[in-house]
């Protein structure tokens, strides 16, 4: 992780559009140059982003995504900001429209029915993949133009090298299935229960 020295990050943020703040600043940029930049405080003096800052847990994921085939942003560098008291990740979008958003502007029921069938097996595969995350929800899923899915705002993913048991797929699926409007996306007990599949292929 680089330090970004305050002149520096004045002019890398200027003509930038903020996307998200809160009552402690900025937290995503859209930068001039159509990059972005994702703020990151520690909440707590003690706390896990001491040691493992929550902009290198975002660029180790993405490089984590990649090596799996999964779309994810690319990231360009992990910064220190010590002016502001920040860690920033500057990335590369991931181009596309989140299922989020797709339902919103409103889906004919074959596409619809389509989409739900092929975020089922999306979320198979990541489960296969060793991902658990914990961000899940249509909102951080994007739908690129070559029609595969993507992960987006993936500091608080865990990846691992083994697939997950079934105890935490269903796990994850949890903060989903307490989404109105979302929650019947996924064919849950299918997602759940290809851990158990998997482990029939391997006796």
């Amino acid at each position: 992780m680089k330090r970004l020295a305050n002149d520096d990050y004045l002019a890398m943020r200027a003509g930038a559009s903020i996307l998200e703040a809160d009552g402690f600043g900025d937290k995503v940029l859209l930068l001039a140059d159509g990059s972005m930049l994702k703020l990151f405080r520690r909440k707590r003096v003690l706390s896990s982003a001491a040691w493992s800052p929550y902009a290198q847990r975002f660029a180790d994921n993405a490089e984590a995504l990649h090596e799996r085939a999964i779309p994810a942003p690319v990231v360009i560098n992990v910064w220190r900001i010590p002016a502001i008291a920040r860690d920033g990740v500057h990335y590369h979008p991931l181009v596309g429209r989140t299922l989020r958003e797709m339902l919103r502007e409103g889906l004919d029921p074959a596409s619809e029915r389509s989409l739900k069938e092929l975020f089922t097996r999306f979320l198979i595969r990541l489960h296969d993949s060793g991902v658990y995350f914990r961000s899940l929800h249509l909102g951080n899923v994007v739908y690129t133009p070559d029609r595969q899915f993507g992960l987006i705002d993936i500091s608080d993913a865990r990846i691992g090298r083994r697939s997950l048991s079934r105890h935490l797929r269903a796990r994850n699926l949890r903060r989903l299935q307490g989404i109105a409007g979302e929650s019947d996306w996924v064919d849950f007990p299918a997602v759940v229960n290809a851990a158990l599949q998997g482990q029939a292929r391997t006796l």
